[in-house]
Formats: C-alpha cells, structure tokens, sequence
C-alpha cells in the first residue's frame, strides 16, 4: 500500500476507534514480515515463508480497507467537509487493494 493520502489519513483520525484498529493491524503486519525476514534469513522452508507473506498481504488489505471505510463513513456521514474524500478518489482507493 502507498503512503496514505491527507485526505484518507484525515478520516482515519476522525473516527479514534477507527485510528486505533488501523495501527493494530499494521503493527501485526510489521510484526509478521520481520517473522518473513527472519524466516527468509534462517532459510526456512518456501512454503512456510510464502505462508507468512500471505498472512503479512492480508493484515496489509485489511488496514487499507479499513482505512477506506472509514473515509466511506466520513464521505457519508458529511459529504461536503473539506477534505472528504470524493466517491471517484473513494473507487481508486478501493480497486487499488482488489
């Protein structure tokens, strides 16, 4: 995923439930992909690191999406705040993580 957006990053800090879960999950993910490093680092098995990489993609998506969501909820809970995101900018952001 890119460096977030002012205007995704700015809704996230909207919601702090929502900012709290965020760095949740990317803190599991910087955990797992030094697990990745490590395993790489101690030629452990393929599978077993291709495993890890997975797990480190999906907890990646599911920040995103969630950082996404929140931006979705802001946009519709206050569709005319500076700084919304627009639905075009709301779509790229989406079909970027699919």
């Amino acid at each position: 995923m890119s460096e977030l957006s002012g205007t995704t990053a700015a809704a996230a800090t909207h919601d702090p439930e929502a900012k709290r879960k965020i760095a949740n999950r990317l803190r599991r993910a910087h955990g797992q992909l030094a697990a990745v490093i490590s395993a790489v680092e101690s030629d452990t098995h393929c599978r077993d690191i291709v495993q890890q990489l997975s797990a480190v993609s999906k907890a990646l998506d599911r920040a995103g999406f969630l950082v996404i969501s929140t931006a979705l909820q802001q946009c519709l809970e206050d569709p005319q705040a500076e700084g919304a995101a627009s639905p075009e900018e709301l779509e790229k952001m989406f079909l970027s993580l699919a």
